[in-house]
């Protein structure tokens, strides 16, 4: 991580003063139009296609998965543009239907309490001048990405793999914050909440907890900034929390409490909701299985994608072809890419690009020569633990961390 000096600089205030004053209005529940564009994601089982819309605030050219809450899915085409994905086109994922559509950040606060030696509350300003700034590179992705690929089909969000994103993420650590309110003996597990209700009163708010150790390890921070801006509201404006290597649903958004415990969280988010088979990271059963223990999700596993070439792309044959993508080793970094054109049978390393810390994306590229005729291309990452993407998908009721090897089938002319 790097740092600075505790302070608010002038242009990140005016930023996040007029973002206060903009919010969304009602924008962000009933969207001004849709855009008439439709895309096809390769979907098996079901509906395969999707709106575009560049309708919502703050946002460019969006995949539509669902009005309200939003589900916005980032159009794939977006990640080969670099290793950092545009703020505008950042993917959002909402569960409650009830979301901030104005937030002030000279009044917005996060309150922290609990299991602590004293209660404190801070706006987004109070962080930037009491605690030392840090950056950090970090993917943040939804733990249902790809669920639309599941085969048998489970509910939820039908994403293609767009429910992802990659930021320099630029706030506070939350041990920082934390040490600040003093953490008492006896604490086990540090629950966040953010601003989103339900719409119906009896349903319970998005609660996410993680253990002490964890949320004191220097990594998990409070950010206020992405690639350079402000946060989007639909971002999570002010400041959201930022758990590198763990799926998204930690990632709470326009954090309003922090909560030190000293018992183990059991609240419906915790369990039942956003749990997988115990046998990471793998998170897989068979369809119909029973007496399986789950546990709540928690760290990525790797993954890679071909960026440049679509499935059904035509390329020349017999002369070296271009192609590259990105990578990323989930809770660690990317040790190695490697590409297969004989369907896994052999495997060739590719080059890695720069390495922005082990959390980020990592781009790759390598130059294929192929004959002519139908041609499977098929990229898997290995990450620095030793871990590898398996050939064969996993399968799951929630539709969670799907990272099978993934093929893009071309035709070489």
């Amino acid at each position: 991580m790097a740092s600075n000096k505790p302070q608010i600089d002038a242009a990140v205030r005016r930023q996040l003063l007029q973002a206060g004053v903009l919010g969304l209005g009602a924008a962000a529940l009933a969207p001004r139009s849709f855009a008439a564009d439709m895309i096809k994601l390769p979907l098996p089982g079901g509906p395969d296609e999707r709106r575009l819309t560049s309708a919502f605030p703050q946002k460019g050219t969006m995949i539509l998965q669902r009005t309200r809450p939003p589900l916005l899915e980032t159009p794939f085409s977006v990640f080969d543009k670099g290793v950092f994905t545009p703020v505008n086109q950042f993917y959002v994922r909402w569960h409650w239907a009830d979301i901030p559509t104005h937030m002030d950040p000279k009044t917005h606060t996060v309150t922290i309490s609990g299991h602590v030696n004293k209660e404190l509350k801070f706006t987004v300003f109070d962080l930037m001048r009491k605690f030392k700034h840090v950056e950090l590179a970090a993917v943040n992705q939804c733990s249902g990405n790809s669920r639309g690929y599941f085969q048998p089909r489970v509910a939820g969000g039908e994403w293609s793999n767009g429910a992802m994103g990659n930021a320099r993420w630029v706030g506070v650590r939350l041990k920082d914050v934390l040490d600040e309110a003093g953490v008492k003996a006896g604490a086990v597990q540090v629950q966040f909440e953010g601003s989103e209700r339900p719409v119906i009163p009896t349903a319970p708010n998005l609660k996410k907890s993680l253990s002490v150790d964890h949320a004191r390890d220097g990594d998990v921070m409070i950010a206020w900034e992405m690639n350079g801006q402000t946060l989007p509201l639909l971002n999570g404006f002010p400041f959201r929390l930022v758990v590198p290597g763990w799926y998204a649903t930690y990632w709470t958004k326009a954090l309003q409490h922090i909560r030190v415990l000293d018992h183990e969280d059991t609240n419906f988010w915790m369990h039942p909701a956003y749990t997988i088979p115990d046998n990471w990271p793998h998170a897989n059963m068979t369809p119909g299985e029973k007496d399986v223990k789950f546990v709540p999700i928690n760290r990525m596993v790797p993954r890679s994608f071909i960026t440049n070439l679509t499935t059904g792309a035509k390329v020349p044959a017999g002369r070296p072809e271009l192609v590259r993508g990105i990578a990323f080793g989930g809770d660690t970094g990317v040790k190695t890419v490697e590409l297969s054109t004989d369907g896994g049978k052999t495997w060739t390393p590719t080059q890695l690009g720069r390495d922005y810390g082990k959390f980020s994306f990592r781009q790759w590229s390598t130059h294929v020569k192929l004959d002519k005729g139908d041609q499977t291309l098929m990229v898997r990452c290995t990450n620095s633990d030793g871990l590898q993407q398996p050939m064969t998908p996993n399968w799951n009721p929630g539709g969670f961390m799907r990272n099978v090897v993934e093929s893009t089938s071309v035709l070489a002319v």
